[in-house]
């Protein structure tokens, strides 16, 4: 017989240098295993798990072992304060991005309409997020993934916006093209792949061998869809429009760079997240 506390004991201990967090690792697995959440697990530390309860446990625990990301074997990961579910074949939404959901936030009134694009749907984070926060809104959401696709459609119908969202499979702006959107956009929006090619498999292994690398590579140099998003977004932008990119660590200097010299965007700025890093590029489309 093994009690709860036994059990997180043992994992922690195969976890532990293996895993950034191992103690957080164990108590969410073991929560996921139970339905139920972390202060439960620390209240009846001394409840014996069955023995279909403790063995599922333990394959979870052997899968993480293996690399694979907890939020793959549960099945889900927080975004914005709303939970979102994932699964391998979409990208795991991080907070970092969070910071590109509060610069759109910061640059819109509340009583207006809003078209918004999003390129790149992922697991729909910020698609959702955005379609949830902004009431006057609606969102073109893009992605070469079915799966992706399929993904945020689910999430969508999760948190009651699918009706306020029209997802489209193609690649950056094409899918646009075929919904005459040409400048009829006031926010464009973007997470797009930006790794360059050579470092991806120098990655954590969580997301060099298990997150899908088209949501990842970002070509040569990492900036090849900033390239095309930058150059093209003018078309579909209405004069004013905001225009938001999430970037790399070390990428912010090169994209800023990308935008001043297609000399149609003005107020182009630089934010950095909660860690001090740039983060997002934002600027706006001259009227």
């Amino acid at each position: 017989m093994v009690s709860i506390n036994c059990a997180l004991r043992d994992a922690v201990d195969s976890l532990n240098g293996k895993a950034s967090t191992p103690l957080l690792d164990a108590q969410v697995l073991l929560a996921h295993v139970l339905h139920t959440d972390k202060l439960y697990l620390i209240v009846n530390k001394d409840r014996i798990l069955t023995e279909k309860e403790h063995d599922e446990y333990n394959k979870l625990v052997k899968k993480r072992l293996e690399g694979v990301p907890v939020q793959y074997l549960v099945k889900n990961q927080e975004f914005m304060g709303l939970d979102f579910y994932v699964e391998e074949g979409v990208l795991i939404p991080r907070p970092d991005t969070e910071i590109l959901i509060e610069k759109v936030l910061d640059n819109i009134d509340k009583g207006k309409k809003y078209n918004i694009v999003d390129i790149g749907t992922g697991s729909g984070a910020i698609t959702v997020s955005l379609a949830k926060l902004i009431p006057n809104s609606f969102v073109y959401s893009i992605d070469i993934c079915r799966k992706a696709l399929e993904i945020g459609r689910k999430n969508a119908k999760k948190h009651g916006v699918l009706d306020k969202i029209h997802f489209l499979h193609g690649s950056i702006f094409k899918p646009l093209d075929e919904i005459n959107l040409k400048g009829k956009v006031d926010i464009l929006v973007s997470n797009p792949p930006y790794i360059p090619t050579k470092d991806i498999e120098n990655l954590q292994i969580e997301v060099s061998k298990y997150e899908p690398k088209t949501a990842l590579d970002g070509g040569e140099d990492g900036l090849r869809f900033y390239r095309e998003i930058i150059d093209k977004a003018p078309e579909y932008l209405k004069n004013e429009g905001f225009i938001a990119l999430e970037i790399g660590y070390d990428q912010a200097e090169k994209v800023v760079d990308l935008m001043k010299e297609k000399k149609c965007y003005n107020g182009i700025e630089v934010t950095k997240d909660l860690a001090g890093i740039d983060r997002v590029i934002s600027g706006k489309l001259i009227g």
